[in-house]
């Protein structure tokens, strides 16, 4: 199953539109009643310094899945309480806090302050997260009862995020050890996904931001976070041209080197710990998906299930030692094409040729 990234975000914060321009798929902006899926390719030149030693009959990047989740409401009030479910089954979070003032779309509580916003959202995955730490709570208090050492341990480990919840504090930041983790695992807890803060500025402040994007990197000085600013409606703008002259003179009038949509989607490629490899001949050259430290044989089989359970070896070239030498051939004269087995970890960017048997 494909791995997911889901929009967040209060209502009018911009995360439709933001959605609408780097998503495959489009979405009505204002009041929503259900959760916007849609592909997203991801952008890698790679790819294409390949193709120009093959000159290959396709050409075919990676993509992964993108998910707009309806707005959420301060104090579950809105249709966006209705879809937290949406938010337990992706992988990770993209939220869009409101850095913009417009007078035609005014803020619900009044004034822009994307602090407070963060907070409130923050607050409402926090509260459904207490729910589900407490009636595990109630489960392993049963088996504790009756001498279960690891539930009892599991009891300690729960009541400490409990705690930790309780004083606004999302469960991704709980100081738990990693094998603590485990307790946590089958609530698939809406605070503990990893998560990327994007500030959706007015257009003009696209490339420095502004107070407002400002006063939010300031609030998380003492704690670390993934933040990007970007114009989602500059980035909408953008993304409907479809000569790359176009695209090109659109971003050099705004001061960008390359749309903010492609930063965010490497950065949510990161976020979702994947990593892409390589497969090349004359008829296609492609990019894969996977997770990082998978082993050849798994990244095999995200190919087809027949090379994973006919795997023999894989002929193993890194992407640097393949542009600069120019061909197979002049990577296996230099010694730079390594033959691996089961156990080879595969690396971001290696160019795989699978020998399998079934």
């Amino acid at each position: 199953m494909p791995l997911k990234c889901g929009i967040i975000g209060l209502a009018g914060s911009g995360k439709t539109t933001l959605f609408n321009s780097v998503s495959s798929h489009r979405a009505e902006t204002g009041t929503v009643m259900k959760a916007n899926m849609g592909t997203v390719v991801i952008p890698d030149q790679r790819l294409y310094e390949i193709d120009t030693f093959y000159h290959a009959e396709k050409v075919t990047p990676t993509t992964m899945e993108m998910v707009d989740i309806p707005g959420l409401a301060k104090g579950g009030t809105g249709m966006g309480t209705q879809f937290l479910a949406d938010i337990r089954n992706v992988d990770a979070l993209i939220h869009v806090v409101r850095c913009f003032d417009d007078p035609m779309n005014p803020h619900a509580e009044g004034n822009v302050n994307p602090v407070r916003d963060r907070e409130t959202v923050d607050l409402e995955l926090q509260v459904r997260d207490l729910e589900s730490v407490e009636k595990k709570i109630s489960r392993l208090e049963k088996l504790a009862k009756s001498g279960d050492k690891d539930a009892r341990h599991g009891m300690d480990v729960l009541h400490a995020v409990k705690e930790h919840l309780e004083s606004f504090r999302s469960a991704r930041t709980a100081p738990l050890i990693p094998e603590d983790r485990r307790f946590l695992n089958d609530l698939f807890l809406l605070s503990d996904k990893p998560v990327l803060f994007v500030c959706n500025v007015d257009d003009v402040s696209a490339v420095t931001g502004n107070r407002y994007s400002e006063s939010f990197h300031h609030s998380f000085r003492e704690e670390e976070a993934e933040i990007l600013v970007l114009a989602a409606r500059l980035e909408s703008e953008i993304a409907e041209l479809d000569d790359v002259n176009d695209r090109k003179d659109f971003l050099a009038d705004a001061g960008l080197k390359e749309p903010g949509i492609n930063r965010l989607v490497r950065m949510a490629y990161h976020l979702l710990n994947l990593q892409t490899f390589f497969t090349a001949g004359p008829k296609e050259v492609r990019a894969w998906t996977i997770t990082r430290g998978m082993t050849a044989p798994q990244a095999a089989g995200v190919i087809h299930s027949d090379l994973e359970r006919g795997f023999i070896r894989s002929e193993v070239i890194r992407y640097e030692d393949f542009i600069r030498l120019g061909s197979e051939h002049a990577c296996r004269e230099a010694g730079k094409l390594m033959v691996e087995g089961k156990n080879y970890i595969v690396q971001d960017g290696d160019m795989l040729h699978i020998r399998f048997n079934v």
